[in-house]
């Protein structure tokens, strides 16, 4: 009887527990990314049966990035949408497209992220996370309360840069520049304080923050290329299901390449709708090679400080010449 009583409950099928993988991000309640990320969940929880489902917490209510890495380390959280530079420690080559002044066209953008967004996904994956994206955030540009057109106006800027970015950080100071490191969530009062009268920021993320309506200028350089992404601790991926794996991976993979095309479309518009609200400063053509001169010296220290190696400096310089010399397809 006791034998029949044990193969009837071992033929019971055993029902997956439901997983919520918790998502924090800095992007605010209504914003497109954030949209797109709940219908994702919506289309995971349909093709999964309920078995996992995402729950999105925005516009910082986590906390900063490092507020948010100690509650993934925790369980608190699962993962976090976030500016790549938010998971650098992870995977310090994934800054290879955060390099100042390294792109001077979305051209240049696209034909080195085909070859090296997958780079960086592995990258990220050999070091404990799964990774989505990129996902275009456009070129950050200073805008400022006065004219900085030259690199030594630059240095008479009150500048703000995001805490915890240690590579921005230390490209400034090759420029010459010592910044104000805060949260994101700071900066629009500390405009109005005027504690800060610069940052450096794309123009999508200062119309949506009301920050460029604290400033007057904006110096037509793309400083660096930023782009966003959802990074899984794979401490908790892991623990889905391979067929539920599968899953998210061919979901939030189409939509961040969704949202990647359409950040793209919004970053193009916002910029063209800032030109109508601030003075654009045009460097000469003198100022501008200055420009550059540091960059390449901020560049050379940050392979020489181990942010970036050395090897993929070189693919990303190899990839832009070839279409800078005409050979890139």
């Amino acid at each position: 009887m006791w034998r029949a009583v044990c193969l009837m409950v071992l033929a019971v099928p055993v029902m997956a527990s439901a997983m919520t993988l918790r998502i924090s991000t800095l992007y605010p309640e209504g914003t497109s990314v954030v949209t797109a990320l709940k219908a994702a969940s919506d289309d995971i929880e349909k093709q999964t049966e309920g078995r996992v489902s995402l729950r999105i917490f925005p516009g910082g209510v986590m906390g900063d990035d490092r507020a948010v890495q100690r509650k993934i380390s925790i369980g608190q959280l699962h993962g976090a949408l976030a500016q790549g530079g938010a998971f650098s420690r992870f995977y310090r080559d994934s800054q290879i497209l955060n390099l100042p002044i390294a792109f001077r066209s979305y051209e240049e953008v696209d034909h080195v992220r085909k070859t090296l967004d997958p780079l960086i996904r592995d990258g990220f994956r050999d070091n404990g996370w799964v990774v989505f994206g990129p996902v275009d955030g456009g070129f950050a540009y200073v805008m400022s309360q006065k004219k900085v057109d030259s690199v030594a106006a630059l240095r008479e800027q009150k500048l703000w840069l995001p805490a915890n970015d240690s590579g921005s950080e230390k490209a400034a100071r090759v420029f010459g520049v010592s910044p104000i490191m805060l949260s994101v969530g700071t900066v629009l009062t500390s405009l109005q304080t005027g504690a800060i009268d610069a940052f450096a920021a794309p123009p999508v993320a200062a119309l949506t923050l009301q920050w460029h309506s604290r400033v007057k200028h904006m110096t037509d350089v793309p400083l660096l290329y930023t782009y966003g992404m959802l990074g899984i601790s794979d401490k908790y991926f892991s623990k889905l299901s391979p067929a539920d794996q599968k899953v998210v991976q061919q979901v939030l993979e189409q939509a961040f390449a969704k949202m990647d095309s359409d950040s793209r479309a919004e970053n193009l518009q916002a910029f063209d709708a800032i030109q109508q609200q601030l003075n654009m400063v045009t460097p000469s053509d003198e100022q501008l090679a200055e420009w550059r001169s540091y960059a390449d010296k901020a560049t050379t220290q940050l392979v020489a400080d181990g942010e970036i190696s050395q090897i993929m400096l070189d693919r990303l310089q190899s990839l832009l010449g070839e279409l800078r010399n005409g050979s890139g397809g």
